[in-house]
This record gives structure tokens, C-alpha cells and sequence, in this order.
């Protein structure tokens, strides 16, 4: 055997475990109305995750509007091209062994069904976290004053308001923040992923 066929075969063989070596990542959709904590519980969560050295990104609902999503408004179909954008990103990102959180409100169950029809279509594990906080509970909170705008008739088409938000009927896991801390809700998220061993 010449040097140079050794060196292809030492390169075959590296490719080789390079590509078997690739760690499945993972979607999860965490779904609420706006101000449920949606949010806050998935950079919670990725703090932990980025400590046991995995790769995680957190698809943020406003960002994501910002700069992917900019000259959509928030009729229904609107709404669902969004949905589809964040899940065919998500999906893309978890299939090359990222940790995917999306903290997205996606109120209706088509368009949430269709982002898991898509991962499981490519083989992509995805999970869905109702977090179930009461739209009073929402409205108190109201992070963004999105609430208080809506009740001075400034803006139309609130979440859970003037505007459906159709609830998961089973959801891999549903959170009522309301009543756990938000260390709490990460902590049952990954335990989770971890009885799926996804994590």
C-alpha cells in the first residue's frame, strides 16, 4: 500500500466517524399566550443545557419577527407562514445536532401540527410544552404592555383575548407557571428530554 492510498483510507475513516458522530438534536415548541413565560423558561432551560455542553439555540418570537418575518402582520394566514418559517429553521438546526428551543405563542393547532408533521417527515425529535399560564394570570404580568394596550383599544388581535388561541390537546408536557418557579418549569422540561433521552 502506497503512503497515498494510507492517507485516503486514514481520511475515509475520519469522514466516516465524523458523520456517525453527529448528535441529534432536538425541536421544542414551547407554545402559550403572550406573557405565559414562555420565554424566560426557555433561556433558563438553555443555561442548563449549554452546561452539560450542548449546542442550543433560542428562537425568540420577536426576533424572529424582526428579522425573519418583518412584513408579516398577524391575520391567521400570516400568523401560520410565521409558524412555518420558525419550524422549518428549527427543524434544520436540530437536524444538524442543535438543541432547538422556540418560545413562539403559534395559537393555532394546524399550523402546530403541521411544524411537527415536518420533523417527524425528516426524522427530527420535537416536542411540544403547553405553558398553560391563565390569560389573567398573562394579562397581569403583561411583559410587554400588550394587555393594557389592547384593553385602551390601541391594538386588536390579542392572543387569548380578541384573537383564538387554540390549546394543545396533548402536549408532551404542560407547565402552569403560575404556580412553580421558573428554575422549576426548566427543571421539567429537561427531566423531559431526558426520559426521552434527548438529553
Amino acid at each position: 500500500m502506497t503512503a497515498i492510498q494510507e492517507d485516503l483510507d486514514v481520511r475515509s475513516e475520519a469522514r466516516e466517524v465524523q458523520e456517525t458522530d453527529v448528535t441529534t438534536g432536538t425541536t421544542i415548541w414551547l407554545t402559550g399566550l403572550p406573557s405565559a413565560g414562555k420565554t424566560t423558561i426557555a433561556y433558563e432551560l438553555a443555561g442548563r443545557l449549554r452546561a452539560e455542553g450542548r449546542r442550543v439555540e433560542v428562537l425568540d418570537g420577536d426576533e424572529i419577527r424582526e428579522f425573519l418575518s418583518a412584513g408579516l402582520g398577524f391575520s391567521r394566514a400570516d400568523r401560520n407562514t410565521n409558524v412555518q418559517r420558525v419550524g422549518f429553521v428549527a427543524e434544520l438546526l436540530a437536524s444538524h445536532g442543535v438543541t432547538v428551543l422556540v418560545p413562539v405563542i403559534a395559537p393555532y393547532a394546524d399550523s402546530r401540527e403541521a411544524v411537527r408533521a415536518r420533523h417527524e417527515a425528516a426524522g427530527t425529535p420535537y416536542v411540544e410544552v403547553h405553558v398553560a399560564t391563565p390569560v389573567e394570570v398573562c394579562s397581569e404580568r403583561d411583559v410587554k404592555g400588550l394587555y393594557a394596550k389592547q384593553a385602551a383599544g390601541e391594538i386588536s388581535g390579542l392572543t387569548g383575548v380578541d384573537d383564538p388561541y387554540e390549546e394543545p390537546k396533548s402536549p408532551d408536557l404542560r407547565i402552569e407557571s403560575q404556580h412553580q418557579t421558573v428554575e422549576d418549569s426548566a427543571a421539567a422540561v429537561h427531566a423531559l428530554l431526558t426520559g426521552k433521552g434527548l438529553s
